[in-house]
């Protein structure tokens, strides 16, 4: 009994030990923290106050993912040193005067994620501290307009503040009147609908500002001309312009994407700009003049008063990437993208073009892209002075349109792009993709091609191919050719073919042919050194040339065919080579069982169900006889031993008489032949 009561009181004791061992009384010393001479971190440990004992020298103390209320002084003794305090992630309701005069060479506050909007008013005359604070988070907090400029009315040495994820709805002109220095500026996830003039005009070096996800609708006399990056997606931006004046902007980055921009923004001042995001906006034209589609209204007078015969890219001499994917495009205007000397990169994807503008394409008109994405769009023909007028063109995302390759033949293949003519005839149904001569990734995917005209990409130098989803798709022989020494991936996925004729392609690595209905590999392949392929959804029952690519093959799929059972060499050679199988659990096989099919897992499927083949049979059954026909001899001539039967010694040595004794009185009987035997 006494045995039984310690154990039932050491139970109930047993939560109050195990608090007492995570207690945040026990300070950094428990094994739950972390420390350094000069850091200590208490990450996620379940503290609820502020750990005691921390120690002298302390310049980093991480606190976040715990539980704690308030900071108090009487909890933060000799932390004259630290340098910078993370209480994310916490239940922080309070910080008192007290605590932050203990920290006077604090640079770096992180109280993201709390519940500061609680008691703000004490909490913002504590914050009257921290006069040598550089970064500041206060994001998500619950924090309004009004909480926020009280947190940081006399922060003059700010540098980086985060008010992110609030319930801002406006920024008030003297929000940032105490902030001089401020550089990096985040206020995105807010409900900001109004920016008071004069507001952002005390921040002199700011560079950086996040008004991303908010409820802007006009952006009229932009002026911040000292500023690099600018996020302003997700908002309901309808206009955007610059503040007149002679003052060069340096922005580098503008980010407009996710907004309701009729038209391409007024930048003409933004020399330095190279990076220029508009996707996802209702752009219907980029052609100067272009009216607004009627059913927009235009509510605002800076948009009535805009000249649309002005060309606003004119200046953008230095952008490099343009994104207007996912806009009202129709035509790809040439004429437009002129100016943009240092274009790279040029996205057009998702939009509704159908045509290329030929207005005012000359010789001489060239664009400097590298990369163009026109992916989901209305194209059924890229005329022949397309690609001569893009002659640096590297990468082409095409998928999802309508184009059908041109076969290539006789001196088109050794004839330059474009030739003298910059129209396309009336009747080209056809897009020319042979001798593109720096062309290295191109997708025709989705494009509805029924069949791949021989010699088609011939003198381009592709590196990777995409012709997934097209169903149906027919590849004759010679439909890849020219692309033996260049081609490394081909993607023929979910083209739904029952077979596909490729050449030697000696530099293929990867090979997606899943999703259609072969039941023979491409004879081609043995001499690809093949690293990855994908087979997955066929009508496959053995992969021949597994020997071949073993050096070579690094990881193959094979889910979804009706792989034989009794026919898994395949399989063994390739574990054999350490190829990896990643989805082998859900591969099945087919095997024959009283004349029906049955369906089993590969990795649970025993080799014996498989019949062996005639010949092998016979010879078993043979082996068999013979071995028990040897064992009934054998048992036999034991039997007949332990009977000391003689007959049997022949079977080891030569047979001898047995002599019978003589009668008395009577001499030796005389020695019988050696063949004689007597009864017994």
């Amino acid at each position: 009994m006494l045995w039984a009561a310690g154990g039932w009181l050491l139970l109930c004791l047993l939560p109050s030990i195990l608090r007492a061992r995570a207690s945040p009384e026990s300070g950094p010393g428990s094994p739950l923290c972390q420390q350094s001479p000069t850091k200590v971190s208490c990450k996620g440990v379940g503290l609820q106050k502020f750990p005691k004992e921390l120690g002298q020298g302390i310049k980093y103390l991480e606190l976040s993912n715990n539980f704690i209320q308030n900071l108090s002084g009487s909890n933060m003794p000799g932390l004259g040193q630290l340098e910078y305090l993370d209480v994310c992630f916490n239940q922080l309701e309070s910080v008192s005067a007290a605590a932050l005069a203990e920290l006077p060479r604090l640079r770096s506050l992180l109280l993201g994620s709390n519940h500061l909007d609680r008691n703000y008013l004490a909490n913002g005359e504590a914050f009257h501290l921290l006069r040598n604070i550089e970064v500041l988070d206060l994001s998500v907090n619950n924090l309004e307009s009004h909480m926020a400029s009280w947190y940081i009315s006399n922060l003059t040495s700010l540098r980086v503040l985060d008010l992110s994820g609030n319930t801002m709805t406006k920024l008030l002109a003297g929000t940032f009147r105490n902030s001089p220095r401020l550089r990096q500026l985040d206020l995105s996830n807010n409900y900001v609908m109004e920016i008071q003039e004069g507001a952002f005009e005390p921040l002199e070096e700011l560079q950086v500002l996040n008004l991303a996800f908010n409820s802007l609708h006009c952006i009229s006399g932009f002026s911040l001309t000292q500023l690099r990056v600018l996020n302003l997606s997700h908002n309901a931006l309808e206009l955007f312009s610059e503040e007149e004046g002679a003052q060069p902007y340096l922005l580098r980055v503008l980010d407009l994407s996710h907004n309701r921009l009729l038209s391409f923004p007024e930048l003409p001042r933004a020399h330095d700009l190279t990076h220029l995001n508009l996707s996802n906006n209702l752009i219907a034209s980029l052609l100067p003049g272009s009216p607004y589609p009627r059913e927009f209204i235009v509510p605002y007078k800076e948009m009535q008063r805009f000249n649309r015969t002005v060309r606003p890219v004119a200046t953008l001499t230095h952008v490099a990437d343009l994104d207007l994917s996912n806009n009202r495009l129709e035509l790809f205007p040439f004429s437009f993208f002129r100016s943009l000397g240092s274009l790279h990169s040029l996205s057009l994807a998702r939009n509704c073009l159908q045509d290329v503008a030929r207005e005012s394409v000359t010789n001489g008109t060239e664009l400097s892209v590298r990369s163009l994405d026109l992916h989901s769009n209305a194209l059924r023909v890229l005329p022949r002075w397309f690609f001569h007028s893009l002659p640096h063109l590297e990468s082409m995302d095409l998928g999802s349109n309508s184009l059908q390759p041109c076969e290539s033949q006789g001196s088109d293949q050794g004839r330059n792009l474009g030739g003298d003519s910059h129209t396309s005839a009336p009747g080209d149904t056809c897009t020319p993709f042979y001798n593109v001569p720096h062309l290295k990734h191109l997708s025709l995917s989705e494009n509805n091609i029924s069949r791949l005209q021989p010699h088609a990409f011939s003198g381009t130098p592709l590196l990777s191919l995409d012709l997934s989803g097209n169903r149906d798709l027919s590849m004759p022989t010679g439909a890849l050719a020219g692309l033996e020494l260049s081609l490394q991936e081909l993607s023929l996925r979910d083209n739904q073919m029952d077979e596909a004729a490729l050449p030697c392609l000696g530099t293929l690595r990867a090979l997606d042919l899943s999703g259609n209905r072969l039941s023979l590999l491409p004879p081609g392949l043995s001499c690809s050194p093949l690293e990855s392929l994908d087979v997955r959804n066929n009508n496959l029952q053995a992969l021949g040339a597994a020997g071949s690519w073993s050096r070579s093959l690094r990881a193959v799929s094979v889910a979804g065919n009706p792989w034989s059972c009794c026919s898994l060499g395949w399989l063994d050679a390739l574990r054999a080579a350490g190829v990896a199988v990643p989805d082998l659990r859900q591969a099945r096989c087919v095997f024959q069982e009283h004349g029906r099919n049955i369906s089993a897992r590969i990795t649970g499927t025993p080799r014996w169900i498989c019949p062996r083949a005639e010949g092998t049979a016979s010879l078993a059954l043979l082996v068999a006889l013979m071995g028990l026909s040897l064992l009934v001899v054998w048992v036999f001539c034991l039997l007949r031993k332990g009977r000391k039967a003689p007959g049997c010694a022949g079977l080891e040595s030569n047979r001898v008489g047995v002599s019978q004794p003589h009668p008395k009185g009577q001499g030796p009987a005389e020695e019988r032949p050696p063949d004689s035997t007597t009864k017994v």
